[in-house]
């Protein structure tokens, strides 16, 4: 698997993942200087070619003049992030309802990982998956999230519910969520770019939240609600 991108990189080099080799343009300076810096320190082999060859290489072309080979992505098991916690005030845990673009579900990780969530579940069908594209996106931020693919998220909803948490559908039409109550365990879930929380899905949730709307426009993207949401989280739970 590739990992693209300055930022991306240098995050990848921070954690314990096993990285083959780094492709990196020749003439390396700025951030880029660092990066192979901190390869050199790790003994990670850094390989440098002329741009042409590098942009040959690259899945997503925005390499940014660098680009590590690690192995495929390692997902987590869901209890595996419900026994993460890491604040006291509870488990703190997103989830994708067919969250399709590769852009959105990179930002819904980097989101997610800033704010400090314990990890993000994604179902195995009708979503994005964990690729280069949603790495370089996430500005590394996947490489440091615990994200958990399962087959079924209604049946994930209901094993968190047995673990204590309250699950909260993201809807425009919920109730306003800075009157809502986000300490303990919960469990945030955002819908995909069209149709939003399935209405199944949304039948399992305990409420639906919504963050009131001022402007023409009747809805936000889902990463941006998402970030309303995680950080009115954040707010409550400090």
């Amino acid at each position: 698997m590739k990992t693209e991108g300055r930022n991306a990189v240098f995050e990848l080099l921070k954690t314990d993942k096993s990285i083959e080799k780094i492709l990196m343009e020749k003439g390396a300076q700025g951030s880029l200087s660092r990066i192979f810096a901190e390869a050199r320190k790790k003994n990670i082999r850094v390989q440098f070619l002329d741009k042409p060859a590098l942009d040959k290489e690259s899945v997503t072309g925005r390499h940014q003049g660098v680009i590590a080979y690690t192995a495929e992505y390692e997902y987590y098991d869901l209890e595996d992030i419900i026994s993460e916690k890491k604040s006291s005030s509870g488990g703190f845990i997103v989830l994708c309802d067919g969250v399709q673009d590769v852009h959105n579900l990179g930002s819904v990780l980097r989101v997610a990982e800033c704010a400090g969530a314990d990890g993000v579940v994604i179902p195995k069908v009708n979503s994005a998956s964990v690729n280069e594209s949603v790495i370089r996106i996430s500005a590394g931020a996947a490489e440091h999230i615990k994200v958990a693919r399962v087959t079924n998220l209604n049946s994930a909803i209901d094993t968190l519910k047995q673990n204590g948490y309250w699950i909260y559908a993201l809807e425009a039409d919920g109730e306003d969520i800075y009157r809502e109550n986000l300490t303990g365990s919960i469990a945030l879930v955002v819908g995909g770019e069209d149709s939003g929380v399935k209405r199944l899905t949304r039948e399992k949730c305990d409420k639906t939240l919504s963050m009131p709307i001022f402007g023409k426009v009747n809805s936000l993207n889902a990463s941006i609600a998402l970030g309303v949401a995680c950080y009115e989280a954040v707010r409550q739970r400090r």
